[in-house]
């Protein structure tokens, strides 16, 4: 894989942006994760709100700057209110994150993230790599949220994707790879210790909603909100070595996370 260095040195401008625009990021989402995903947008200095009954989802939509989606915990009713929402995000052209929780386990996940990704204009799609390969069309196996892998390369894949829904695809792993916009980032920053606790996958979907919602370029924005989380990671590995006390930290981490920080501590890739 041919690479370049850089240092993503837009990243600690786009976390202050967030900061002092404080956009609304509305989720229809996980209820396994639904508090850490709330808690780190706003530790973030975003806003989250979780309003997920049909009745009002449009109308909440309508006052938020980007739509975040998630399907780890699906029911039909779920979805309908997820495309009632994400017409809406279209209408007013606000980003929308769909996070595609254990797409490859089961066809009803196969069919409703196909049927959001052909009813809806989505911008960014973020999964693990099996996740992400299935939706791109290639053999992938998952065991119910975790991947079992795929045989292509993340870049190869998120690259797939990416042309082939017109989005930017985000596969997430122990290095996360975004394609978009005609360039691919590959992200190198975080911890181990951020997969040894439940809800980081569907936490970084919901940050990468807060950098989408303050900048149009939504490679850059999703490849900034991972480094400056994973920065965060490894940051807090640094004071606490066990799951709870980690989790912990990686929270206060993120809420005292300073730009020059992220911008020295950022690693990634531009892959030609």
């Amino acid at each position: 894989m041919d690479s370049e260095k850089t240092d993503l040195s837009g990243c600690g401008e786009l976390l202050e942006r967030v900061r002092s625009e404080k956009p609304l990021v509305h989720h229809i989402t996980n209820w396994v994760t639904i508090y850490d995903c709330a808690n780190i947008t706003r530790a973030f200095g975003a806003l989250p709100v979780m309003a997920h009954a049909s009745e009002e989802v449009g109308e909440m939509t309508g006052i938020a700057s980007s739509l975040v989606l998630n399907i780890g915990t699906l029911t039909s009713e779920l979805i309908d209110s997820m495309l009632l929402a994400g017409k809406v995000a279209n209408s007013k052209k606000i980003p929308i994150v769909l996070d595609a929780v254990g797409v490859g386990a089961t066809s009803m996940r196969n069919e409703k993230a196909a049927e959001l990704l052909d009813k809806l204009k989505i911008d960014i799609v973020k999964g693990n790599i099996s996740e992400v390969a299935k939706l791109a069309g290639f053999n992938a196996e998952t065991k119910g949220v975790e991947s079992m892998g795929a045989e292509e390369s993340a870049v190869e894949i998120s690259k797939k994707l990416s042309s082939s829904r017109d989005c930017t695809a985000v596969v997430t792993g122990a290095e996360d790879t975004v394609s978009g916009n005609k360039k691919t980032f590959v992200v190198k920053n975080g911890h181990a210790l951020m997969g040894e606790f439940v809800g980081t996958g569907c936490m970084s979907a919901s940050v990468i909603g807060c950098f989408a919602a303050v900048e149009k370029d939504y490679a850059v924005a999703s490849a900034s909100a991972l480094a400056c989380y994973g920065v965060a990671g490894e940051l807090a590995a640094q004071e606490s070595k066990a799951p709870a006390s980690f989790k912990v930290s990686f929270f206060d981490r993120v809420y005292s996370l300073t730009a020059e920080q992220a911008d020295s501590m950022s690693k990634a890739e531009v892959v030609k």
